[in-house]
């Protein structure tokens, strides 16, 4: 069985960075496209970054410039790279994966979920 732990979440600045990580545990990680989401009160959860299994990576409009996707195979686990943080960045991060090359930025479009992690910028 597949398990997505989510890790780095915390309180930072207005211009901070924060770095997240998803261990991934259960499967061949080399077979499943990764992808980040969050969700804030009230919101849907949207999409962030997302990477394939070429290595390919795509961002939403709003992180672009800011947040990097990037995985170590080695470690079985990809990162978010956040900087230049801003009070709207705030929301539960959620990694999520499935088992294909490439996929679109949708909720939907990912079978495995992490339980999340707060993310909280202040201003």
């Amino acid at each position: 069985q597949v398990h997505l732990v989510e890790s780095g979440g915390g309180l930072v600045q207005a211009g901070g960075s924060l770095r997240l990580s998803c261990a991934v545990s259960g499967g061949a990680f080399s077979s499943y496209a990764m992808g980040w989401f969050r969700q804030a009160p009230g919101k849907e959860r949207e999409f962030v970054a997302s990477l394939n299994r070429g290595g390919f990576t795509s961002y939403a409009d709003s992180v672009k410039g800011r947040f990097t996707i990037s995985k170590d195979n080695a470690k079985n686990t990809v990162y978010l790279q956040m900087i230049s943080l801003k009070p709207e960045d705030t929301a539960v991060y959620y990694c999520a994966a499935v088992r294909a090359f490439s996929i679109p930025p949708t909720p939907q479009a990912y079978d495995l979920w992490g339980q999340g992690t707060q993310v909280t910028v202040s201003s």
